[in-house]
């Protein structure tokens, strides 16, 4: 059913926008291409590539999300709340600013650099803490690193004169995905997806606790290394062609195990399948909102993710008490 939800959204997505266009058109342009015609090049070169990126980085962030709930059994864990995204965005500033001529395929690479430096910051921070790593110190800790980090990020848009470059990735969207900018992102994607999948059986039994793990003859620390790796590479991709979109990463694993149940081997597909409708519906229904303007894909999903996050901690700190 997501899948066949997916390609029904593909479709609205190609035919909704500023420019109408019709279902005809679309088969026209896929089957006998012509670059004269302006319907055919907006759908080609603009209405397609997004659509692609939406249900990529919704997939890419879902799946972030449901690796980090599984690896720290922390029911808050994604990639936005625990300083992920926040540090892609901030060394992508940091490049944009020292080195402004950075061809696009150099600036991907600097946001995996930038997911491991938020990722290492909060856990790092969290380590040093006596009791050592606990759920709700990582929410802590992820929501100040998060702060400081899109502070900095602010600081250095405004000192070096790049505020209106750096704002698209504060605001998070996939209007101005092109072509260009799939060829590198997607395949890291799937590559990050398909390490997922092979990761799922061993992240289900390491939700189980890691002595449980551990005595089940998981090398747990193994576990937890490839899974990081994982969610660095799919986090890092994702905010280099959409920017900071947060929540996805939040809601969509805990949509997914009411439906599948906890097995990883489910949820992580199914995951994908969901991040990828999220995405992109909250991307058509940013259009609608306030046409011919467009509403980040950002700020739909903190409607949605927002009262969510509001209903898991308060959640938790009734099973903490």
């Amino acid at each position: 059913m997501g899948i066949f939800l997916l390609i029904f959204l593909g479709i609205i997505s190609i035919l909704y926008g500023a420019t109408s266009i019709d279902v005809a058109t679309i088969i026209q342009s896929l089957l006998h291409f012509d670059d004269e015609n302006s319907q055919h090049v907006i759908i080609r070169e603009l209405r397609i590539p997004r659509a692609i990126a939406a249900v990529a980085v919704g997939a890419a962030l879902a799946v972030s999300g449901a690796i980090m709930q599984g690896m720290t059994k922390n029911p808050l864990a994604s990639p936005s709340i625990m300083g992920v995204t926040a540090g892609s965005s901030f060394v992508l500033a940091l490049a944009m600013a020292i080195l402004p001529s950075l061809p696009y395929q150099s600036l991907i690479f600097f946001s995996f650099i930038g997911a491991g430096v938020g990722a290492f910051l909060v856990f790092g921070m969290v380590a040093l803490a006596k009791g050592g790593i606990t759920p709700i110190r990582l929410v802590l800790a992820g929501s100040a690193i998060t702060s400081l980090l899109t502070s900095l990020s602010t600081i250095i848009s405004i000192r070096f004169d790049i505020a209106k470059d750096i704002s698209f990735f504060y605001a998070g969207g996939v209007s101005s995905i092109q072509k260009h900018h799939l060829s590198i992102a997607i395949p890291a994607i799937v590559i990050g997806l398909v390490f997922a999948i092979l990761l799922s059986r061993s992240i289900t039994v390491l939700s189980l606790g890691e002595d449980i793990a551990k005595g089940l003859g998981q090398n747990t620390r193994r576990i937890q290394l490839f899974g990081t790796i994982t969610v660095l590479i799919l986090t890092g991709a994702a905010v280099s062609i959409a920017g900071m979109i947060g929540f996805v990463g939040l809601v969509i694993p805990h949509i997914t195990r009411f439906f599948v149940g906890l097995d990883y081997r489910y949820i992580i597909p199914c995951s994908a399948i969901l991040g990828g409708l999220l995405l992109l519906g909250a991307d058509i229904v940013g259009r609608m909102v306030n046409p011919p303007f467009e509403t980040p894909v950002g700020a739909i999903t903190a409607l949605v993710g927002v009262p969510f996050f509001l209903y898991l901690a308060r959640k938790e700190g009734r099973t903490m008490n």
